[in-house]
């Protein structure tokens, strides 16, 4: 049998587990939220910045003379074993709670009070020396600490975890592209042939994709460093100093490495979440152009016999249970199937984001999660697919010089010397009768032998000519 202890909060008293460290509003809402299991621990972003946001908060709080220097010491020393990520079994929570994260605050602050009044050899529960909410909690409320920790784990993640992974593919693929800057292939609009195009141009494109993505991240993160801190219930600040979060942001900006301010207006702050609606869409977009490319490449590796076949990607695992020696792009159908995630993600984002009544939004849960697991998705499925995917990708020249010579577009080289409709006829005789576009161009008398040697070269057709 498990023994307990007896905690009590506004509602009275509770028993609690004797071996953790949270309290009787912790308790409480691991009964009346039993929704599924995605907890806060999922990747610790959330605890972590619960983390910083209650030291920094003390320290605020004893610099602006709201808690004695010893209270505060206690609990920056609670919470920093939360930051490092030594009291992770304490923060049990589910994402689908109440909407402002009340219960998540509140679970913050009792381990923290906890642990505090451990270490100062008191005993857990009585609220002595450290009380959850006078001293862990002061000057705040979860309805600004709750999207101060969202902010200041989305922003900490999209710059410790995602930026490095998606960067490292992005310059991956830019050594293909100069890797493949020579080789003429199959340019294909509609599905269908088109213009010769060079392979290095092919990744090109890919590497501007994420260029243009990952700048819409950036922007997107720096607009998510304005913070609620001290605006407390409704934005008014009631029952913080004056200076609380304008210090707190200070003391978050040195923790963390990364500028955060106060936010400029509280109240939005509170009410709307209009900044991590913008991150969430950045990293939509990021997720498309991901799509874009994975789906290229594995359209391009089709076959190995009977489909294009004009790449060859990395062979990690069988294919089939069935075929035997069947290979599939794996790490291909992994990206793509993390952009749809990560486009319900944004679904999700965008409407919670919509939700704002009066004084708050209470979809903030829901918000930071899908956040954090579009960003944590996207940042891993770039590492597996440059790592297993994109260093190892080769041209196969033989396919790709045959689908260039079978490539009836080409036949676009030749409308400034004989004119459209000639040309078209060209193609359509080939097409029908199974020619080559030589063969055909040449029966039709439009040109001759040495004309068309010299107006139609793949490789010339790849860049603007007078």
């Amino acid at each position: 049998m498990t023994t307990t202890r007896t905690e009590t909060d506004s509602m009275g008293a509770i028993e609690v587990p004797a071996d953790h460290y949270w309290g009787a509003q912790t308790q409480r809402s691991l009964g009346n939220f039993e929704i599924g299991r995605p907890t806060f621990i999922w990747g610790r972003p959330m605890i972590k910045a619960l983390g910083v946001l209650k030291k920094c908060a003390a320290q605020a709080n004893a610099d602006l003379g709201q808690l004695t220097r010893e209270k505060a010491d206690l609990i920056i020393q609670a919470a920093d074993e939360v930051i490092a990520g030594k009291l992770d079994a304490e923060f049990p929570l589910v994402v689908f709670q109440t909407g402002s994260g009340t219960q998540t605050n509140m679970n913050a602050n009792e381990v923290i009070s906890n642990r505090a009044i451990e270490l100062a050899g008191g005993t857990m529960g009585s609220k002595k020396p450290i009380h959850p909410n006078d001293d862990v909690n002061r000057g705040q409320s979860s309805n600004d600490t709750f999207p101060t920790a969202m902010h200041l784990a989305i922003v900490d993640q999209l710059n410790n975890y995602l930026y490095a992974p998606v960067t490292t593919l992005r310059d991956t693929l830019a050594a293909k592209a100069d890797e493949f800057a020579d080789i003429v292939m199959v340019g294909r609009t509609h599905l269908q042939d088109a213009t010769p195009v060079l392979l290095g141009q092919v990744f090109s494109g890919y590497v501007a994709q994420i260029d243009f993505a990952l700048e819409g991240v950036k922007a997107a993160d720096v607009r998510a460093r304005d913070l609620a801190i001290g605006g407390t219930a409704v934005g008014t600040g009631l029952n913080a100093h004056p200076d609380f979060g304008r210090t707190a942001a200070k003391y978050m900006t040195d923790e963390l490495g990364l500028q955060f301010h106060q936010a400029s207006n509280l109240f939005a702050s509170l009410s709307a979440h209009d900044a991590l609606v913008g991150v969430s869409a950045s990293l939509r977009v990021l997720a498309m152009a991901l799509m874009k490319i994975a789906n290229d490449i594995r359209w391009y590796a089709s076959g190995p016999r009977n489909g294009i076949g004009e790449l060859h990607l990395p062979e990690n695992e069988p294919g089939s249970s069935i075929m035997p020696g069947k290979v599939n792009p794996t790490q291909c159908e992994a990206m793509t199937m993390v952009a749809t995630r990560v486009f319900g993600n944004d679904a999700t984002v965008g409407f919670a984001g919509s939700q704002g009544n009066f004084q708050l939004n209470v979809f903030k849960p829901v918000m930071a999660w899908s956040c954090l697991e579009s960003i944590q998705l996207i940042a891993d499925a770039c590492r597996m697919f440059e790592l297993h995917c994109a260093r190892g990708i080769t041209p196969n020249l033989d396919k790709i010089n045959e689908n260039l010579d079978k490539n009836l577009m080409q036949v676009t080289a030749l409308n400034r010397h004989i004119g459209y409709d000639k040309a078209a006829a060209i193609a359509k005789h080939a097409n029908k009768e199974g020619l080559s576009l030589r063969e055909s161009a040449l029966e039709s008398g439009d040109l001759t032998e040495a004309e068309f040697d010299a107006w139609v070269v793949p490789a010339d057709m790849t860049h603007p000519s007078a």
